[in-house]
């Protein structure tokens, strides 16, 4: 019997070509645009409009042969999304809408909607890939392994699936590069073969982030504070003291520093930051070290090597862990070696999983540059992604 897939068609290149080696594959094949932003105010203009996506998603369905429909998630979007990314900025943490939506939407939404129209499996357009083992009593193992074009590779975005979801998912173009995908679609004469990739908030586009935060978290005017290197709270005993300790987040007061500019709100701004503060006359460039949305202030240091924006250790707080596989959950008081990212594209780094009482601490080989709470930290092992957290 011919299996059944709903493909996400998002109307660009990757979920066009998807569709289109599906049904190459003997697919029983339906295209289903997901509709989950409807202000167009805060997007940048032409720059990815739901309605043009919309429509070339049509054109590809229509060329490929397969039944299309379109499907309005705004209001659960608006809910589980956009409500969320509000909330971690006005918290002054630093969220990754991508990451939610692929939990939320399109894994389980569109999953849901998927099988509810008797579809087998729902396949996307990333670049990361699946494959199935047995344990020991027979039951199948899923892993999530990195995309075969290592400059394209999607998995830290799918870090927050789960084995059920990964069950019913395909990722037909995760054993391409990039270049072949465009290769196979201007074969095809889809009309999304040269379209440029989309930039931005995942469904949403490229918007200008304050604007789009400003829908909710009103400007505030409050102080920039410079940071000194030589402060004292950069000389940490990184060898010796207690993890606990070290998983801290750098802490400043006012008096720590001078002011050196004014800004319109730290919930806008996350570590590591540059662009934005329009603040000039200091030998190195300024960067954002850290915020204090309590007191309204940001808190800048001169230069890419200020010790502020560096840290070797940090924590994920027991409810915010996530594996991929249950059998590898570290009890409390084990350790375990692997290689882990805080950001889409960030080279893998070499680090240690404590699992303590009070949550996975992650040591790393070297300093991180702009660890933010509200991130997500994924690890893996060689290729596969083995489980994620928010960074507390």
């Amino acid at each position: 019997m011919t299996k059944k897939v709903v493909v996400g068609l998002s109307g660009g290149v990757d979920s066009s070509v998807a569709a289109y080696l599906l049904k190459q594959q003997g697919y029983d094949v339906i295209g289903i645009f997901m509709r989950n932003w409807v202000d167009d105010e805060v997007i940048i203009s032409d720059e990815c409009p739901w309605i043009e996506d919309s429509n070339d998603a049509l054109l590809v369905a229509d060329k490929l042969g397969i039944p299309f429909h379109v499907i309005d998630f705004s209001k659960e979007y608006k809910e589980r999304i956009v409500n969320y990314m509000f909330d971690e900025y006005e918290k002054g943490r630093t969220p990754n809408p991508d990451i939610l939506c692929n939990r939320e939407v399109k894994f389980d939404l569109f999953l849901k909607k998927a099988l509810a129209l008797g579809a087998d499996y729902v396949a996307t357009g990333h670049y990361c890939q699946k494959t199935t083992t047995k344990d020991n009593n027979g039951k199948e193992i899923y892993h999530l392994i990195a995309g075969a074009d290592k400059n394209k590779d999607q998995s830290y975005f799918l870090c927050q699936v789960s084995q059920e979801q990964l069950a019913k998912a395909l990722f037909p173009i995760g054993h391409l590069q990039k270049s072949e995908v465009r290769t196979i679609a201007t074969e095809q004469k889809l009309v999304t073969a040269d379209k440029k990739d989309s930039q931005g908030l995942c469904f949403i586009g490229k918007v200008r982030l304050p604007d789009f935060l400003q829908q909710q978290l009103k400007p505030k005017e409050g102080n920039v504070i410079e940071i000194p290197e030589n402060h004292a709270d950069f000389i940490r005993n990184w060898e010796n003291d207690t993890l606990e300790n070290l998983a801290q987040n750098f802490i400043y007061n006012e008096n720590d520093g001078k002011i050196v500019g004014k800004h319109q709100g730290a919930h806008y701004y996350t570590i590591g930051q540059r662009k934005g503060l329009n603040i000039g006359g200091t030998p190195l460039p300024l960067f954002v070290i850290a915020t204090n949305t309590q007191t309204n202030t940001i808190y800048v240091g001169q230069g890419e090597n200020h010790p502020g924006l560096y840290r070797k250790i940090l924590k994920v707080a027991n409810k915010d862990i996530h594996w991929l596989q249950e059998n590898l959950t570290l009890k409390n008081g084990e350790e375990a070696k692997y290689s882990a990212r805080i950001r889409y594209r960030q080279p893998l780094e070499n680090c240690t999983l404590y699992q303590k009482e009070d949550g996975l601490y992650f040591v790393f080989d070297n300093f991180q540059r702009g660890i933010a709470a509200g991130q997500f930290v994924a690890w893996y092992k060689n290729d596969e992604l083995i489980g994620s957290g928010v960074i507390g």
